[in-house]
C-alpha cells in the first residue's frame, strides 16, 4: 500500500472510531486504536510510523523479532495480541511492551521468570473466551477471578485489563453479547478490588459494537493496512 492510501485509511479509521463514540455519548479520547501490523512488511510499518503510529499489534513472536530488529530506531512499542506459546516467553520478555493474550498460569510464570532475568516489567491484559467458537483462545469466565488473584504474585506483570475476540457471525446481537460479557466481568472484578482500566475488544469488522459496549481499545488491521497477504511477512 502506498503512503497516500495508508494515510487516508488511518484518517478514516480515526474518524469512524470517533463517530462510533459520539453515537453513544462517549468521548472519543476514551478509545485507543491499536494498529495491527501482522503480515505487513517493514516498509509498511515504517510508513505507519511516519503517520504518527507508535504501538503495533502482532500475532506472532517471529514477526516481532524480525521487525523489531529492522525498526529498532523507530521507538515502536510492540504488543503481542496472538496466542503465545510458553517457549516464546524469552523473546516477548525482551522485545514486547505488552501482552494482550495472557490466558494461563503457566504462561504467566514463564513471562515473569524471563522478565525478571531482563529486569523489566510489562503491561498485560487477560484474554477471556467469551465466544462459543472452539478456535478462540482465552480463560473461561469462571476461571477469571482466581486467575486475577494469582497474578498479584507476579510483580513483573502489570495487569491493566481484559481482552476478548467476539464470535465470527453476522448476528450483531451475538457479537455484542460477547463484548457485554467482558464488560460485566471487568465490573465484577473491579468490585472485588482489582484495578482494570482497559477493555481491548473490537476489530475492523465489529469495533462500533465493541465501543457501544465499553471498549477502551480497538485492534484494527485490515481497515488501516488493507487486505492481508499471508505469504509476504514481515
Amino acid at each position: 500500500m502506498d503512503h497516500l492510501h495508508l494515510a487516508a485509511n488511518w484518517a478514516d479509521v480515526r474518524h469512524r472510531v470517533a463517530e462510533a463514540c459520539r453515537a453513544i455519548g462517549r468521548d472519543p479520547a476514551e478509545v485507543t486504536i491499536l494498529p495491527v501490523s501482522k503480515t505487513f512488511g517493514i516498509e509498511t510499518v515504517r510508513a505507519a510510523v511516519s503517520l504518527g503510529m507508535r504501538r503495533f499489534g502482532e500475532n506472532k513472536v517471529q514477526e516481532i523479532r524480525d521487525k523489531a530488529g529492522a525498526l529498532e530506531a523507530s521507538g515502536i512499542d510492540w504488543v503481542m495480541i496472538g496466542h503465545l506459546q510458553t517457549n516464546k516467553a524469552r523473546d516477548v520478555a525482551r522485545l514486547a511492551s505488552e501482552v494482550q493474550s495472557l490466558d494461563r498460569l503457566e504462561l504467566a510464570e514463564a513471562l515473569h521468570h524471563r522478565l525478571s532475568v531482563e529486569g523489566r516489567a510489562i503491561d498485560v491484559l487477560v484474554q477471556v473466551k467469551t465466544s462459543p467458537e472452539e478456535s478462540k483462545y482465552g480463560l473461561s469466565p469462571a476461571e477469571l477471578p482466581a486467575f486475577l488473584d494469582r497474578l498479584r504474585d507476579y510483580d513483573s506483570l502489570r495487569v491493566q485489563g481484559l481482552m476478548t475476540m467476539a464470535t465470527h457471525t453476522e448476528d450483531q446481537d451475538e457479537v455484542r453479547a460477547c463484548f457485554r460479557l467482558l464488560r460485566e466481568l471487568r465490573e465484577a472484578e473491579i468490585d472485588r478490588g482489582h484495578v482494570l482500566p482497559r477493555l481491548s475488544m473490537g476489530m475492523s469488522g465489529d469495533f462500533p459494537l465493541a465501543i457501544a459496549e465499553g471498549s477502551t481499545e480497538v485492534r484494527i488491521g485490515t481497515a488501516i493496512f488493507g487486505r492481508r497477504s499471508y505469504g509476504n511477512s514481515p
